[in-house]
């Protein structure tokens, strides 16, 4: 009986030592909760204008010539990226200037909208 109630004491002591040494209360660490954790995981949009050098409808790519982006820190550059929607791509043709909006996801640089 003696041994029980040791190890359950033991128990409690070290789970209320581990909360307040920063273990996850609430889910808040460190000054951090939920809340900041879902407004870091939006995406954050960015903007470039430039000349459409080919457009693949099948695969729902478009190959652009743009200007730099700042948001991104890129220089000018020819790059290739995905639509969100395959349709936003219907009335680009090379030589097309357009300006896009695009977020990152992963690897991929994704075309939210086309003007």
């Amino acid at each position: 009986m003696k041994r029980t109630t040791l190890v359950l004491a033991s128990l409690v002591l070290a789970a209320t030592a581990h909360a307040q040494s920063g273990g996850m209360q609430g889910m808040e660490m460190k000054g951090m909760d939920m809340k900041d954790m879902d407004k870091k995981a939006q995406q954050k949009s960015h903007h470039a204008v430039g000349v459409v050098k080919s457009v693949d409808a099948a695969k729902g790519t478009l190959t652009l010539d743009h200007e730099p982006v700042a948001s991104m820190k890129w220089p000018a550059m020819s790059m290739t990226f995905k639509a969100k929607d395959k349709k936003m791509l219907q009335s680009l043709a090379p030589g097309k200037k357009v300006e896009i909006d695009f977020v990152q996801q992963g690897k991929d640089y994704v075309i939210t909208s086309v003007k």
